[in-house]
Parts: structure tokens; sequence; C-alpha cells
């Protein structure tokens, strides 16, 4: 039977059969699942999300065994909005990347962002930040400084999203359109702009919204029920 170490963090975990759970886990050779026996022991102890993990998979089939599992690294403690945003990250990485292939590159960007969830930094850049990695390594991704043509981003012009071709330069006002300054100002990250962290929210999602397959985020609904006050 084929075994193999790999740096893992849970995404999802669900209970499987009687005392085992099947899990899905991120590593830098992709998203594996596999059946962790014993999910109830020490095991299963471990077996939670934004902790550093080194777990071993037996099998060839996609569907693989944890032969062993050990902490790798100190747990990143999210609470209130940032265990929300760490949940989002987890659910987006689940319905975007393609099992068993490698992302070696969005798994060390997903362990950075978690750490600077952890710390407390600021949430909407982390996320932005993380998204435009995801779609750019999954090949959607578009230039922010260019327009669709080649031409560079007008800072006084208005563009929209064509989301298999890039950003489009538009003359007449209409619904969800982005100033070419916000963009300029996503492209260097710089979030002093006025309305560009907003402006880049909107971008995301439009550019998100055609490989979520339609479906609402569960993550999502769920934050926004956690950021609704209490009713009388």
């Amino acid at each position: 039977m084929l075994a193999f170490s790999q740096p893992a963090y849970v995404l999802h975990s669900r209970a499987y059969r009687e005392s085992s759970a099947l899990v899905d886990f991120l590593t830098p050779q992709g998203r594996l699942r596999a059946v962790l026996r014993g999910a109830r022991g020490k095991a299963g102890t471990l077996a939670r999300p934004f902790v550093p993990l080194e777990a071993e998979f037996r099998g060839r089939g996609e569907l693989k065994n944890v032969g062993r599992l050990e902490a790798a690294g100190i747990p990143n403690l999210l609470g209130g909005e940032a265990l929300f945003s760490g949940l989002y990250l987890n659910e987006l990485l689940i319905r975007l990347l393609p099992a068993e292939a490698p992302y070696p590159e969005v798994f060390e960007h997903y362990g950075l962002t978690l750490q600077a969830l952890a710390q407390g930094r600021p949430l909407e850049p982390l996320l932005r930040g993380f998204e435009w990695r995801l779609l750019d390594e999954l090949g959607y991704g578009f230039a922010l400084d260019t327009d669709r043509h080649g031409r560079p981003i007008v800072a006084s012009a208005r563009y929209r999203l064509q989301v298999d071709a890039g950003l489009e330069p538009v003359e007449q006002l209409q619904p969800g359109l982005f100033q070419g300054v916000e963009l300029l100002a996503m492209a260097q990250a710089d979030w002093r702009v006025p309305g560009a962290l907003a402006a880049a929210k909107r971008l995301m999602r439009q550019a998100l919204a055609p490989h979520l397959g339609g479906r609402p985020l569960v993550s999502r609904e769920l934050f926004m029920t956690f950021k609704e006050p209490p009713r009388d």
C-alpha cells in the first residue's frame, strides 16, 4: 500500500461510520480526502481546522486512510470574525480546488493567512489577498492594471468585469462598475484609497461566482447571522 507524509491542515471533518471521521485535508500536493480511524481518540483532537499537522496518508484511490497524524506547529487560535473568515477560506478551498492537484503556493499562502488572522490583523485585506491568489493559481486570474485589450487602466475611467476575459472599459453608467482609481489601488494593494477595499470585495465576488456553481457559501451565511444584532 502506498504511504506518504505531508504537512497538512484540516479543511472539514464529519463523522463517518461508528468511530471514524471523513476529513478533507489541504496539503502541498492538493486537497485530499481521507478516513481517520479512532477519531474520538488522540488523533481526533488534532483533526481540527487551523492546526498545522504532519499527516501520513495511505492508499492509491481517491479516498485515502490516515496512518499517522501529529501536530507540526502552534495552533492558529481564531475567534469571532477571524474564525468565520477562516471557515470561509476553508470552504473556498473545498469548493474550488480540484482533488489531488498540487498547489504548493496556495498551501503556503493559506498558512500565512491563518497566522495573520490569529494575530488580529485587519480581515478584509487578508481575505481579498487570499481570494486573488487562489483565483490566479487556479488560472482564473486577470490583470488589474491593464484592460482586456492590454491597454493601461485609466484612473478616471470606469470598467466592468468580464469573467472570462478581464476588465472592459465602459463609457455609460451601469450598475456594478469599477473606477479605474480603485482598480489601480487593488493592483498595488493600497487600501488607503477611498472605496478600494469595498470595490475589491465586489470584484472578488463577481470573479468567484461562476466557479462556485451558483450555490451559496455556508460560511458567508453563518457570518451574516453572526453579525446580525439580537432581536427583542
